[in-house]
Parts: structure tokens; C-alpha cells; sequence
């Protein structure tokens, strides 16, 4: 098992899949650095040489990727919430964000279904 930027990618995959386990790493980025090291994209990962697997490593370094991101984008939420806008209005009370409906369905956000008396006609 490979580990780049401090995740183990799985051995038996394709290179490109196991790519897009790194939190920040998905499809196209993943066969944009493999285009950039030279390495063709059917390859296993268990099948990589120590030379591609270094080229593949400082590539990924280069990218923002798992902790760095996942802080990054926690801060833009956090700021969000700070100044008060609609978006973070909408983050603070774990509603939908992006202007979807939430008279039916947005139960993802909104969690399970709690019951309102004499809601029923």
C-alpha cells in the first residue's frame, strides 16, 4: 500500500482511482497528474516503481489536499458565519444553503422528521 500525503491508497486499484482517495484529489485531477508525471493510467498501484511513486508524491504535494483543505474550507464556513450573511445564517441553523426547497425533502440537513402538533387537516 502506497502512502501519499498522508494517506494509504489501496494497492490493487488503478493509480487514477486510487488517486481520488486523497480528500482534494478527484477524476481529473488525478489524470492530470498522472498526464504530468508520464505515467499511463491503467497501471496498478501496487505495480508502480519508487521513482513514479516519489514523482506522483511531489506532484500531490504541490496541490492543496486532506488537512490543509478540510481547514480551509472549516475557516471560509466559519467566516462566513461571522459576518452574518444569508449563506451563514443558513450554516448556523443547518438548513439547505444553495436555494433549495425546504417545505418537502432537505432532510439531509434538516435531520429526521420532528412531529408538530395539530399540524394535521
Amino acid at each position: 500500500m502506497a502512502r501519499i500525503a498522508g494517506v494509504d491508497i489501496p494497492a490493487n486499484k488503478r493509480v487514477v482511482v486510487s488517486l481520488t482517495y486523497i480528500y482534494g484529489i478527484g477524476p481529473t485531477t488525478a489524470k492530470k497528474i498522472l498526464a504530468d508525471c508520464g505515467i499511463s493510467e491503467d497501471i496498478r498501484t501496487k505495480d508502480l516503481t519508487d521513482a513514479q511513486e516519489t514523482a506522483i508524491r511531489q506532484h500531490v504535494d504541490q496541490i492543496k489536499t486532506e488537512g490543509d483543505l478540510r481547514r480551509e474550507r472549516a475557516l471560509n464556513i466559519k467566516r462566513l458565519m461571522e459576518i452574518g450573511c444569508y449563506r451563514g445564517m443558513r450554516h448556523r441553523r443547518g438548513l439547505p444553503v444553495n436555494g433549495q426547497r425546504t417545505r418537502t425533502n432537505a432532510r439531509t440537513r434538516k435531520g429526521p422528521r420532528r412531529t408538530v402538533a395539530n399540524k394535521k387537516k
